[in-house]
């Protein structure tokens, strides 16, 4: 068991974050599906650890992968702003689980009106939630305004999905079962910038590299609400057009044909497998930044979400 070395500091990053494999590893941490199982009372456990660490009041006997432990549950549990509790749906680390039942299902589920129109709420439902807890808690957000971005981005879906369910009925098959990756691209680019839209009116905070404001930035927003969308497609594009290609080749075999009710959980389980800078910034900020820090502060830091 390794002690705590001296100027140990909980918040600093475990992986090298200048290279994709060390964010790639830090975000296997965060969104580790194990961690969905741990208890409410080790969840604030891990809390207070977290934060007395920060203080500088590190338990007796304590080592360093207890703390390192602690802090990934806190990552997958404690929103990183406001460092509440966030809903069970909305964790990160219910993404997994969560996102390859319901993709699954939409998949699956794909060749009737009713049952794309089920399937897209369902999925619109689960979205909203997880924009809504993993929000930038700097820029708050009313109720009227997340019901009109749950509305907007639930008719872009169904719109989208029952008009090229229809369109594709004289189609090959094979254009079907791409409907809910399409569906889902267009209610990303709908749904998320409309639940975070306060962000893009009002800008985000940016930091420098110690976590001290420098400012609020609009383009920022807008860049990291960008992001976000692009890796939502991005994420969701190998499972929902890649396992489409599989299911239309299985299920041309006889064993297949005889297991359909096995088909839905299938899905479901492939899902799974494909689950498993200051120059940008606007003029008038950076002319404050550069006022009051001169060259100090190559670059700056912001909360883009998730």
């Amino acid at each position: 068991m390794a002690t705590v070395s001296l100027g140990f500091n909980i918040d600093s990053p475990r992986w090298d974050q200048s290279t994709f494999v060390g964010r790639l590893k830090h975000f296997l941490n965060v969104t580790d599906p194990r961690t969905v199982l741990v208890p409410e009372e080790e969840l604030d456990q891990a809390k207070a650890l977290v934060e007395g660490c920060r203080a500088g009041l590190v338990p007796p006997g304590s080592s360093q992968e207890q703390l390192l432990y602690a802090k990934k549950l806190y990552d997958s549990a404690f929103h990183p702003d406001s460092s509440e509790k966030m809903n069970f749906i909305g964790r990160m680390s219910f993404q997994v689980p969560g996102g390859m039942a319901i993709t699954g299902c939409m998949l699956q589920f794909y060749r009737t009106v009713p049952a794309v129109v089920f399937w897209q709420w369902v999925n619109q439902s689960f979205n909203a939630f997880v924009n809504y807890t993993n929000r930038n808690a700097a820029s708050p957000i009313s109720l009227r305004q997340i019901g009109v971005a749950y509305v907007t981005a639930t008719g872009a879906a169904l719109a989208t999905a029952v008009g090229l369910n229809l369109y594709t009925k004289r189609a090959p098959p094979l254009l079907a079962r791409w409907v809910p990756f399409a569906a889902v691209a267009a209610a990303n680019c709908v749904n998320i910038p409309m639940m975070r839209q306060q962000e893009i009116i009002n800008g985000i905070t940016v930091t420098d590299e110690n976590n001290n404001e420098l400012g609020r930035s609009r383009r920022a927003a807008v860049k990291g609400i960008a992001q976000v969308v692009l890796s939502r497609i991005t994420m969701a594009a190998p499972g929902m057009i890649i396992l489409p290609i599989i299911m239309e080749r299985l299920e041309k075999y006889t064993f297949m044909q005889r297991i359909r009710v096995l088909h839905g959980p299938l899905q479901v389980l492939l899902c799974g497998g494909f689950s498993l800078a200051l120059a940008d910034l606007e003029v008038e900020l950076r002319d404050s930044i550069m006022a009051k820090h001169g060259d100090k502060v190559p670059y700056v830091y912001f909360n883009k979400g998730l």
